[in-house]
C-alpha cells in the first residue's frame, strides 16, 4: 500500500533534475466556458514548480460537479488517482519512482512457520514493484534465497517473479 504521493521522473526547466515532488495542489483556470486544470510538482533540487496537464479546454458543463469540488479543495487522493493515470503519464510524458514510497502490510508472521504456505497479494494501489521482492520482505528472507527458491521450483506463481509488476498475483512457498 502507498505511503506517500511518488515521485515524478521528468526532467527540470530550471536546474536539469530528474525528480519532482507532488504536494497535490492543483490550478484550476476558467476562460469563459473552457477549463484548463494542471497538477502542480515542485523540483526536488530547486523547488522550481512544473504543471502537468490534467484537463485542457473542456467545457466547465462537461465536468463532473463533484471532480470540480475535489479540484477546488485539492484533494491530495485525486492526486494520487491523476498521477497513476497513463493518459495524464502518457501526456505529460512522465513517469513515477514509488521508491520508499510503500509499505508491505504481512498481517502477522504466524504464518513463516508452516511447511506449505499459499498466499494471495493484493494492491491497494498500482505500484509497480518486483514479485520477489514483496516476497523476500513479506516471508523473512534474502532476495538471494528467494531467488534460489524459484529456481528449485520451492517458489512457485502463475506469473513471473521476477518482473514488475502491479496486480494482484499469488504464490506458493515450500519449505
Amino acid at each position: 500500500m502507498p505511503t506517500c504521493l511518488p515521485l515524478v521522473l521528468r526532467r527540470c526547466h530550471t536546474c536539469a533534475s530528474q525528480r519532482f515532488r507532488a504536494n497535490g495542489k492543483f490550478r484550476v483556470n476558467a476562460n469563459h466556458k473552457l477549463l484548463d486544470v494542471w497538477l502542480l510538482v515542485l523540483c526536488t533540487a530547486c523547488g522550481a514548480t512544473t504543471k502537468l496537464t490534467v484537463l485542457e479546454r473542456m467545457n466547465v458543463r462537461s465536468v463532473r460537479p463533484e471532480l470540480l469540488d475535489r479540484l477546488h479543495d485539492n484533494d491530495p487522493g485525486l492526486a494520487a488517482e491523476l498521477l497513476q493515470d497513463p493518459v495524464v503519464q502518457r501526456r505529460n510524458r512522465i513517469a513515477l519512482d514509488w521508491d520508499n514510497a510503500w509499505r508491505l502490510d504481512t498481517g502477522g508472521s504466524d504464518h513463516l512457520d508452516r511447511e506449505v504456505i499459499d498466499v494471495s497479494v493484493r494492491f491497494t494501489a498500482r505500484i509497480p514493484v518486483r514479485p520477489v521482492r514483496l516476497i523476500a520482505e513479506g516471508c523473512g528472507l534474502s532476495r538471494a534465497e528467494a531467488g534460489r527458491l524459484i529456481t528449485e521450483r520451492k517458489l512457485v506463481s502463475a506469473v513471473r517473479l521476477n518482473s514488475k509488476l502491479s496486480d494482484d498475483f499469488t504464490f506458493t512457498l515450500k519449505r
